[in-house]
């Protein structure tokens, strides 16, 4: 009997997807809010690239350093319930027993049958059981710090180089018009983008994105004309 393929689910591209897509709608932006802002400002076009360039290594870095944090810190919670479920396990192994057995009694399982499967997989893997099922931690949504802060800093700094390339080619006096334009257009290609691999809806990706985006910027940009007026 040939052995299906496995599935592939979306779920299993969650803790990636999440870093990379937060990542590279940062970098866009905070990016073009910084040099909308100082664009404002009246600043010359070689010190608006200068901001820009500096923000995008300041924010790669704070977006490694930050996910791998945080990520971490969820990680170090997941060895530390592991850690005292494998404590359980020895010193109670009936009584898991019976809390695995609950547990699938509250999925709609009948007793005798609940009991028949806690049995089998604590057999199997009793550890596994109990995370999977009783912490709800598995490999697919394991913390995974390094590849968190990876991805955040590569899409970040990604994200951040496309509003710079703008910046770098477009006419001084027509600097704010281009970078607002443009960075709408990548941060709705990026949402949709999101959304599509996520399995969620294209436009409403899209719209989410940006609106919040075009609020960010519209923001930031009054802001630095507010103070370039009163300087």
């Amino acid at each position: 009997m040939p052995v299906r393929n496995k599935e592939q689910h979306r779920t299993q591209r969650i803790g990636w997807l999440r870093a990379a897509v937060l990542g590279a709608n940062d970098g866009i932006v905070s990016t073009a809010s910084l040099v909308l802002g100082v664009a404002a400002a009246h600043a010359t076009h070689g010190s608006i690239l200068l901001t820009g360039v500096a923000g995008l290594v300041a924010g790669t870095m704070s977006m490694a350093t930050g996910e791998y944090v945080s990520v971490h810190s969820q990680a170090d919670t997941e060895k530390a319930e592991l850690a005292l479920e494998r404590k359980e396990l020895e010193t109670d192994d009936k009584g898991e027993r019976k809390e695995l057995s609950a547990i699938y009694i509250g999925r709609g399982l009948e007793p005798a049958l609940a009991q028949q499967v806690a049995e089998q997989l604590m057999a199997h893997d009793a550890l596994g059981a109990h995370a999977r099922d009783e912490l709800g931690i598995s490999d697919t949504f394991s913390a995974r710090p390094t590849l968190a802060a990876l991805a955040s800093a590569i899409s970040f700094a990604v994200g951040a180089a496309l509003p710079l390339l703008v910046v770098a080619l477009a006419p001084h006096a027509s600097l704010i018009p281009f970078v607002s334009a443009t960075s709408l257009v990548f941060l709705a290609l990026l949402g949709g983008l999101a959304a599509y691999v996520g399995g969620a809806p294209v436009m409403t990706g899209v719209m989410r994105v940006t609106f919040w985006s075009a609020l960010a910027m519209g923001v930031t940009a009054g802001v630095g004309a507010l103070f370039g007026t009163v300087a």
